[in-house]
C-alpha cells in the first residue's frame, strides 16, 4: 500500500551573512556565525544544501569556492562573475536545514535552540518569569542572552543575561520551553 507523505517544512538555521563584495569577479565576504568560524567551509560546494535569503524566503545558492582570508572568509557565488551582481547578495543570510547541524553533547545548545525559551529567575528562592530569549549576542568573554518581556513576565524590561552555565544559567528544559537562571530580577 502506498502512502502519500508530505515532508515537513525545513527549519532553516542561519549560519552566516554575506557582508560585502570582494574584488571584481563575483566574490563576496562572508561573516560566519559558526564556532569556530572555519566550520562554515563545511557547508560550501554543490553538495551543500546552502540557501540565501531573509526570514522565510530562502533560495538555493552554491558557493563554488570558499576560503579563509585574513580574519574572515571570502566566497565565490557560482554563476556570478560580476561585482555589481555580487553586490545584490550583500546583507543576505546564508542558512542550512537544522538537521544538517552536527549533534552536540547533552549540555550544549545551538543559539536557535535557546531562542523563545521562557526565562525564570530563581534568585533568592522565588521563581519569577523574566521573559523570553529573543536572541543572543556574541561578546569576547561570553555569549549574552537578550531576554524580552512576555505575557506574564514580572515587568516590561529587556534584560541582558550572561550565558554562563552553572553560574547564571542553572537549567534548560528545551521540551518544556524553559530556562532557569540565578539572576536578580532587579538587574
Amino acid at each position: 500500500m502506498a502512502v502519500n507523505a508530505v515532508s515537513a517544512p525545513q527549519k532553516r538555521v542561519v549560519i552566516a551573512k554575506i557582508t560585502t563584495v570582494y574584488g571584481v569577479k563575483g566574490w563576496v565576504k562572508v561573516h560566519s556565525f559558526t564556532e569556530p568560524m572555519s566550520n562554515f567551509l563545511n557547508y560550501s560546494g554543490a553538495e551543500a544544501a546552502l540557501q540565501f535569503g531573509k526570514g522565510n524566503a530562502w533560495k538555493p545558492i552554491v558557493l563554488d569556492e570558499v576560503r579563509l582570508h585574513g580574519k574572515g572568509i571570502v566566497a565565490h557565488i557560482a554563476g556570478v562573475d560580476d561585482r555589481e551582481i555580487a553586490r545584490t547578495y550583500c546583507g543576505l543570510d546564508l542558512s542550512i536545514d537544522q538537521d544538517e547541524l552536527p549533534a552536540l553533547d547533552g549540555d550544549e545548545y545551538y543559539w536557535h535552540q535557546l531562542q523563545g525559551l521562557e526565562v525564570y529567575s530563581v534568585f533568592g528562592g522565588a521563581e519569577q518569569l523574566l521573559g523570553k530569549v529573543d536572541h543572543l549576542i556574541e561578546t569576547g568573554a561570553n555569549d549574552v542572552l537578550v531576554v524580552k518581556p512576555s505575557k506574564g513576565s514580572i515587568d516590561q524590561r529587556e534584560r541582558l543575561l550572561p550565558y554562563v552555565p552553572e553560574t547564571f544559567v542553572l537549567s534548560i528544559d528545551e521540551a518544556a520551553g524553559r530556562m532557569e537562571v540565578d539572576w536578580d530580577p532587579e538587574f
